[in-house]
């Protein structure tokens, strides 16, 4: 049995059963990914996957069991490459951050600059993706840590850590008739056409939520993953806008107008994510302090450990 032979399942498994696309993940050939397969099926004396012709079309039951022990041996095997990492020169290295675009542009700029200057020879590597992109991207090792507001805690791979909270706000162009009420609710924001985030992203579910409990249908018109692209189509007349309130600022968005959606929309919870097992380096663990303070690594190693830490806000 080879390190390379399980890491060839573990891409066949995570590309949906296309061995060529695991292949070329592998940077290797199709063939080659095949004949290592049947070869420690052969060896473990069970079929993996099921097959017609050459095509893989399915998981045995004694395959599930065998790819869910692949995956925690190729975390392991990651985290002694850390482990080594952190200790012989635990002052370099990389770290990689997938989150979501709001968080790279709103929140995490003061904790990048503080980061790299406490650790100079780390090099960051800031991942942008929708939220199922950067759970994926954590749970198959390919960040870090991941930082997002929507499906970080649904991912059953995934520990995720309560960071911040925060609301929407609701955004018109200036001279709105909007801003003539001293308290909108959901039905009058149903009738004009609404700006808002990609179904994915930025609480958006919240904010479906809410509407969907009125009993009111929201006629949104245009959807984004950036905040930056909601408020320029807000400031052209397009639409009134509902955006995370982390992404208004009165003395830049001087074209439009902020209202408060405190009583209309839950509040939402930014979460950080680390892969269960995940070894943390040293700067690992500094990083998430800077982000979230409360996140320190006592409570931290505590909630890995399953100790019954509360990392609640």
């Amino acid at each position: 049995m080879k390190l390379q032979q399980l890491r060839y399942l573990y891409e066949i498994a995570r590309h949906d059963l296309n061995v060529s696309e695991a292949a070329s993940a592998l940077y290797t050939s199709q063939p080659g990914v095949s004949k290592q397969v049947a070869l420690l099926e052969e060896e473990l004396g069970v079929t993996i996957f099921t097959r017609k012709g050459k095509r893989l079309t399915g998981i045995t039951e004694p395959g599930r069991h065998v790819l869910a022990i692949v995956g925690r041996i190729l975390d392991e095997t990651r985290n002694l490459k850390r482990v080594g990492e952190d200790y012989a020169n635990e002052s370099s290295g990389t770290l990689s951050v997938a989150t979501t675009h709001t968080q790279a542009r709103y929140l995490l700029p003061a904790v990048v600059k503080g980061f790299m200057e406490r650790h100079p020879q780390v090099r960051l590597r800031l991942q942008e993706g929708n939220p199922i992109q950067v759970a994926s991207w954590v749970a198959d090792g390919t960040a870090d840590l991941g930082i997002a507001t929507e499906a970080l805690a649904e991912h059953p791979r995934l520990i995720a850590l309560p960071c911040y909270q925060w609301s929407h706000l609701v955004i018109t162009p200036r001279n709105h008739p909007l801003l003539a009420h001293k308290d909108i609710t959901l039905a009058m924001l149903a009738e004009w056409p609404l700006i808002t985030y990609d179904p994915t992203f930025t609480g958006r579910t919240k904010i479906d939520r809410a509407f969907d409990r009125a009993g009111v249908a929201p006629n949104v018109v245009l959807t984004a993953i950036d905040s930056d692209v909601i408020k320029t189509y807000v400031a052209l007349g397009l639409g009134i806008g509902i955006i995370a309130a982390m992404a208004f600022d009165s003395t830049r968005d001087t074209d439009i107008v902020a209202l408060s959606a405190n009583n209309l929309f839950e509040t939402n919870t930014t979460r950080l994510a680390i892969r269960k097992g995940a070894w943390l380096r040293r700067y690992d663990f500094d990083f998430i302090e800077l982000f979230a303070p409360h996140l320190t690594r006592r409570v931290i190693e505590a909630t890995l450990r399953g100790d019954g830490e509360d990392p609640g806000l």
